[in-house]
């Protein structure tokens, strides 16, 4: 069943598959219109702030060219050690990164970004989850590694897909670690009158 959307509509400023797979379930009618900034222009900093501007960064571009819709922007990372792990660039990549994952927790950032200028309403937020793997035999990391899941993942991993199996425990919002926490997102949403059951 489908929410009811009770003003212009509704804009994900991202390409991402996994966010607008999240939304849908939510039963949300959006767009799609992706942010084109620079990520590289943004200096790394705390990763609770890093990841906010960036996803307000993304928001706003798209809002201002759509001053009357809501638009979401979101930006994930994952830390360990106070290093980002970003998506894999090759196998050796993907296997380095699972060994440091294994038997540890890591932390998963979301900043996300809800931007109507007409209305002046500009939300951001960073949501954070604690992921804990089970300690990985080399076998399992090799088995995984050839997959084509990891690469494409920030950490090297999907917990919604094959890697499930690697998650010992989760800490926090399940979807955040997906890409978007949707329980923050859709209670904006129904505060701000862009939504209704």
């Amino acid at each position: 069943m489908t929410v009811i959307i009770k003003k212009p509509g509704i804009i994900l400023a991202s390409n991402s598959p996994r966010r607008r797979e999240l939304l849908g379930m939510a039963g949300i009618e959006f767009e799609v219109v992706p942010a084109s900034f620079d990520e590289e222009s943004v200096p790394f900093m705390e990763p609770s702030e890093y990841t906010k501007l960036l996803a307000e960064q993304k928001a706003l571009e798209v809002a201002r060219k759509n001053p009357d819709h809501m638009v979401i922007g979101a930006d994930t990372i994952v830390v360990i050690d106070d290093q980002i792990l970003n998506k894999p660039s090759s196998k050796t990549d993907a296997v380095k990164m699972l060994k440091m994952l294994s038997g540890r927790t890591h932390r998963v950032f979301t900043g996300i970004c809800l931007a109507c200028l007409s209305e002046h309403l500009i939300y951001s937020d960073s949501i954070i989850t604690d992921v804990t793997f089970k300690s990985l035999t080399n076998e399992e990391i090799n088995w995984y590694t050839n997959t084509d899941e990891p690469y494409d993942k920030a950490g090297g991993y999907a917990v919604q897909g094959a890697g499930v199996f690697m998650i010992e425990s989760i800490k926090g919002s399940y979807t955040n670690v997906i890409g978007l926490p949707v329980s923050h997102v859709l209670s904006h949403l129904l505060d701000n009158g862009f939504i209704s059951y």
